[in-house]
């Protein structure tokens, strides 16, 4: 690897941002050349303030592509004239709109505390986990391109200015523990033997997780599963040869015992109490389930109802004229807001929520053993999963992502209180066009939504997600 750009991921993700910045552009052009267009007619009358306002989104636009073009540019310049590397790095928040991320230096020396050039939406996508890497290319002391492993977001990100800033910022990555956080593997380096340490996991009986927590030495046949009270235990609970395929690819990537650890180490506080009991999905129609309604998207259309409603009864007490055009305005986004919720609830939503509730009822049912890991991009839960019987040196064979249970301000809320343990997977009935199948997760007595199909060990694709969840070590920290 000469350079950044000669990634694959590095070179598209660079492309698709610079097409994203000419698109903007472009809107921007046509928004104001149409708002020009509606407002000279109406220039000399009293709504002429009110007919331009459409110039303002027009202005946001053709700003935001223009900004965007520059940091493409100076992207690829810093793409071009280093390579990446990988460290190890948290995520700081400071002041209202910046936001920080430390890196340590490889030979850990030093931290590297950079301000992030992005929206809020878009740093999501490169946020480091609890347990996170991200890679960097450039200079620290002028700028540079951070990626999440892989380097297929990319984001622009410049030292942070001030020394006291600077040395609160750093001291608050040290209290996290980044400068005893294990040394990640290069990219393109050899996958090394192993290293003797302190956290190395070499004993089964020495890896013990959380309280409560045990590994495949405490799985004892097919284990009780509580199940809160009205809820009917599952029937025909089946051993995974009812649904194993003879071409299922060979297992690979890292051990049971390692993802055990990450898991360990990403195992955060769930946040508030715990959630209401909610009825059986398997009893009572989908709508009549909380969860599955908030799933369905039936909520988003309550909201846009209750919009078009306050708009309407705006226009039925006679407004002035002067805002008659800017209700007017309101009430057709609100109304197309209804629209698309509608048409979203009933294209994706509600085939969604059948489909899990299928897969909630049906009769075969498959066990395996689950790490509870956190995708950086996102801070989505992923569970990774392993054979049931195989050991600490299990492969994972396939992952399921699940759909955060808790609010918004909350999304872990609702998560199985262990990092680790046994799952239930109902479902095999349906399909995706590739031949991946939905299934639904039973946990501790209550069932977690799929996010998409069960995905199996297929390739480099899984490999990719694998160590973007846990990225993988060279050194064990002391």
């Amino acid at each position: 690897m000469t350079s950044a750009l000669d990634v694959e991921e590095t070179a598209g993700a660079l492309d698709k941002y610079r097409r994203r910045a000419g698109g903007l552009i472009l809107a921007g052009v046509v928004t104001l050349a149409l708002a020009a267009g509606f407002w000279a007619p109406l220039m000399d009358t009293v709504s002429s303030r009110t007919a331009a306002m459409p110039f303002v989104p027009g202005i946001l636009l053709l700003g935001a592509g223009i900004g965007m073009w520059g940091l493409a540019r100076r992207m690829r310049r810093a793409l071009g004239a280093g390579t990446w590397s990988v460290h190890p790095a948290v995520a700081i928040g400071h002041g209202r709109t910046a936001t920080a991320v430390v890196l340590r230096s490889p030979d850990r020396s030093e931290a590297w505390p950079l301000t992030v050039i992005a929206t809020r939406q878009r740093y999501e996508l490169v946020r480091p986990g609890p347990d996170g890497v991200l890679w960097w290319c450039g200079d620290p002391r002028v700028g540079g391109v951070l990626a999440p492993p892989g380097g297929g977001e990319l984001i622009w990100a410049k030292p942070v200015r001030g020394g006291h800033v600077r040395r609160r910022v750093v001291a608050r990555a040290e209290a996290e523990g980044l400068m005893h956080r294990a040394t990640p593997r290069q990219p393109g380096s050899r996958v090394p033997g192993p290293v003797p340490g302190p956290d190395q996991v070499t004993d089964v009986d020495s890896v013990r997780g959380p309280e409560g927590v045990q590994g495949p030495e405490g799985v004892q046949g097919r284990e009780a599963v509580h199940r809160p009270e009205g809820v009917q235990e599952p029937e025909g609970v089946q051993e995974p040869e009812a649904v194993q395929d003879a071409a299922r690819p060979e297992p690979s990537g890292p051990t049971y015992a390692e993802l055990f650890e990450h898991a360990r180490r990403q195992a955060g506080p769930r946040g508030g109490r715990a959630p209401r009991p909610e009825r059986d999905a398997r009893e009572v129609a989908w709508w009549r389930v909380r969860s599955l309604r908030r799933v369905a998207g039936v909520h988003r259309v309550v909201i846009a109802l209750g919009f078009c409603a306050a708009v309407g009864s705006v226009a039925l007490t006679g407004p002035p004229k002067e805002d008659a055009l800017k209700l007017y305005a309101v009430g057709v986004l609100v109304l197309g807001a209804l629209v698309y919720s509608c048409h979203q609830l009933l294209t994706v939503g509600r085939p969604a929520a059948r489909a899990m509730v299928r897969a909630l009822a049906d009769s075969v049912h498959v066990r395996r053993r689950y790490a509870l890991l956190y995708d950086p991009r996102g801070g989505a839960p992923v569970l990774v999963l392993f054979p049931m019987y195989d050991g600490w040196d299990a492969r994972p064979e396939a992952v399921l992502r699940l759909i955060p249970p808790g609010p918004p301000k909350q999304p872990r809320r609702g998560l199985p209180a262990k990092p680790a343990g046994t799952v239930e997977l109902h479902g095999w009935r349906d399909f995706t066009v590739d031949g991946r199948p939905f299934v639904v997760a039973w946990i501790d007595g209550r069932p977690h939504w799929p996010a998409g199909p069960y995905q199996e060990a297929d390739g480099p694709e899984f490999a990719a997600l694998i160590d973007r969840l846990a990225p993988p070590l060279e050194v064990q920290a002391s």
